[in-house]
């Protein structure tokens, strides 16, 4: 078994040749900093903070730091800053150091809190502040940086930092496994179920996160006291969800059991994992055995076990052999979340539509190029064939189309892509795997001329993307490489090129009709209150005719920090717009940055859960949203008028945005003649 509760992380790797060489250099730095008289240590402090940077992107470089941590700081790191008094220093502020563009404020930040982290291990006596005082801070740091653990950089971090956005995570990574899981895990579970409500496909740093609070909860050192109430139901949802897997007996003997089950028992086992696996999003390694054992039993166990409705179970039974040949190639213990994937597929009911039956046989057949298998097999290791992996992610992005994320990657229109077409267009997404998967090519066309993945230029990302679910991990280079080709194709055209792109790109459904509110040659906003009213007028049920959006449309917003300053240009996709529970107008869209529970400043916080989201959905109400739009498409042959919408409408829209990215782009009066009240629920 892969995953046993029991069973301890590996030691961390050894010192490679790599870290030894830079460790050497850091030491020299180090000692001529101390040797340095003090008018002169400023000049020589900027050696060793770019040598240690480079330390801590490598693996083990946070522990090699911790035991240099007196000699670094003896030697003068921090002095004349901020950071020469710990015990004045604020767990509040460190957010900010550690998002800093600026390399240098990462890294002291960084060697920081390491030097504190060797004073609450009592390795290094320090002067100002105590043991226990250190460890106080960094449990507080831990907890109020927790996204840090296990998310991917966010688009603020990607734009801003670049590489520099994984020493914050390979630090904390550190300082959790030092200090203990114990000390957060209340916030960690919270995290944890937040996280979860979106359904993504990838969810090994969650599952990650979860056997770190089950190794806490197994240890007898670690006592946990009243924290970890709510860990029971994301552990056993995990490593034993029934009566026969509850104390995590292993994958045989779990097996075994089975076979002397009768029928009675068989339907617990399958209720039990059905219901933790719906209820969760995750699946445990245990499930898949229950499922191929069912293989041979009745049809009704099988559809109990996926936790399938009426419509999901018509369609099992419609597709059964396709179903069980699924099943025998996707379902494996090392790919669990193929079973959510099935079970969600068949709830949607996209086996009816003529073309997808019979593109899933072929994706079960489908050969892989040697580049496909190499580029699996190096992500996913080993544990099942690459073509079991890629089938994996398919289910879960045919059930999950809302799940897709684009990972570390500035990527967002493939990934959005992807999104789109499973959702809404699911027989294409199988054809643009099977292109990228069996001939490492995908063709699309351009205003009537054929496009060659293969035979464009570079993309938009720098490197290969590795941090991806499989289908993305196959498809998105060779769209990225696309994308930007069609991009470049727009060269010389007047205004911005995704009103060309998007619609050739995405699909036919993508509006042709354009609206911008910014001027692409000075970057000043432009007839915001037309586009505004345009805005309303084509999605704001109470201004369209009340008329539903049928299909999802490319939309481009811009994305601000949690202080509404302006970070960049990001692609969603606005799915629907309709009233929540408490009757405020709002839009549901998607957004492919991983995590979409989002501050983005100004009294704008983007909600997950509780206001009407389905599974994947992240919304505002319509005005917010609305406040952070820059471009989007719609039918040009729908309602042609302008919105009659009140002037005190647009005017908050106006406000918030004059209050965020467009304060620099536009002139000083407009700025003054906005400077009112804000709206009551800032």
């Amino acid at each position: 078994m892969t995953t046993n509760r029991h069973t301890h992380e590996p030691n961390p790797p050894a010192e490679d040749d790599k870290l030894r060489g830079l460790l050497a250099n850091l030491d020299e730095a180090t000692t001529l900093l101390g040797e340095a008289p003090d008018f002169a240590k400023p000049g020589k402090v900027s050696r060793v903070l770019d040598t240690a940077r480079r330390v801590l992107l490598q693996p083990g470089g946070a522990a090699a730091l911790e035991t240099r941590a007196k000699a670094f700081e003896e030697a003068g790191v921090f002095l004349g800053s901020d950071w020469a008094t710990p015990q004045y220093l604020l767990p509040s502020l460190t957010t900010h150091a550690l998002k800093s563009p600026d390399a240098n404020t990462v890294v002291i930040e960084a060697m920081s809190e390491l030097r504190l982290l060797a004073v609450a291990k009592g390795e290094y006596l320090h002067a100002l502040i105590s043991a226990e005082q250190a460890h106080h801070y960094l449990t507080q740091v831990l907890a109020i940086n927790l996204w840090l653990l296990f998310s991917a950089p966010s688009e603020a971090e990607r734009e801003t930092q670049g590489r520099l956005a994984q020493i914050p995570r390979y630090l904390f990574h550190h300082l959790a496994e030092r200090i203990g899981y114990e000390h957060i895990i209340d916030k960690l579970i919270e995290e944890i179920w937040r996280i979860l409500q979106q359904r993504p496909i990838q969810v090994e740093a969650v599952k990650q996160m979860i056997t770190q609070i089950a190794i806490c909860q197994a240890d007898p050192n670690i006592d946990l006291g009243s924290s970890g109430q709510g860990a029971d139901r994301l552990v056993s949802s995990l490593y034993g969800p029934t009566r026969a897997s509850r104390e995590d007996p292993g994958l045989e003997i779990y097996r075994e059991r089975l076979g002397s089950m009768d029928n009675t028992a068989l339907q617990g086992e399958a209720t039990g994992f059905a219901r933790a696996m719906h209820d969760t999003g995750l699946v445990s390694p245990y499930h898949p055995v229950l499922l191929r054992h069912l293989l041979d039993h009745s049809d009704h166990l099988l559809s109990e076990a996926l936790g399938l409705s009426s419509t999901g179970r018509d369609c099992l039974l419609c597709y059964r052999e396709l179903a069980h040949a699924l099943i025998r190639g996707a379902v494996h213990p090392a790919t669990p979340q193929a079973v959510y994937g099935l079970s969600l597929m068949l709830e949607r009911g996209i086996l009816y539509q003529p073309p997808v039956a019979p593109a899933m046989w072929r994706q079960l057949g489908l050969p892989l190029s040697e580049w496909s298998q190499a580029r699996l097999n190096l992500a996913f290791g080993e544990a099942v064939s690459p073509r079991a992996r890629l089938l994996e992610g398919v289910l879960c992005m045919l059930g999950l189309p809302l799940g897709v994320g684009q990972g570390n990657n500035p990527t967002c229109q493939s990934a959005r892509a992807l999104s789109m077409w499973a959702y809404n267009d699911p027989d294409y997404l199988l054809q643009m795997v099977a292109w990228a998967a069996r001939d490492d090519d995908i063709i699309m066309h351009f205003e009537g001329m054929p496009l060659s993945s293969m035979a464009s230029e570079s993309g938009v990302a720098d490197t290969l993307p590795m941090d991806l679910d499989p289908v993305s991990l196959i498809v998105v280079p060779h769209l990225d490489r696309i994308y930007a080709e069609m991009g470049r194709r727009c060269i010389g055209r007047e205004g911005d090129p995704h009103r060309w792109v998007n619609p050739e790109f995405h699909g036919w459904w993508a509006g042709r009709g354009f609206r911008i509110n910014v001027d692409v040659a000075t970057g000043q906003l432009h007839e915001l209150d037309t586009f505004l009213r345009h805005f309303y007028a084509s999605y704001h049920p109470y201004y369209n005719g009340n008329q539903p959006l049928i299909h999802p449309q490319p939309a481009g917003i811009a994305v601000t920090d949690n202080a509404a300053r302006f970070i960049g240009w990001h692609a969603i996709t606005i799915l629907r717009v309709s009233l929540d529970p408490d009757d405020v107008m709002r839009v549901y869209f998607f957004n492919p940055n991983n995590d979409s529970g989002q501050d983005w400043g100004d009294g704008v916080l983007v909600n997950t859960a509780g206001k009407g989201e389905r599974f994947g959905e992240a919304s505002l109400p319509f005005e917010q949203f609305a406040s952070r739009l820059y471009i989007f498409h719609y039918d040009p042959l729908e309602r042609g008028e302008l919105a009659q919408v009140s002037q005190e409408e647009l005017d908050q829209v106006t406000q918030y945005i004059h209050r965020s990215w467009g304060i620099d782009r536009v002139p000083a009066a407009d700025l003054q003649a906005d400077a009112g009240p804000r709206s009551p629920d800032q």
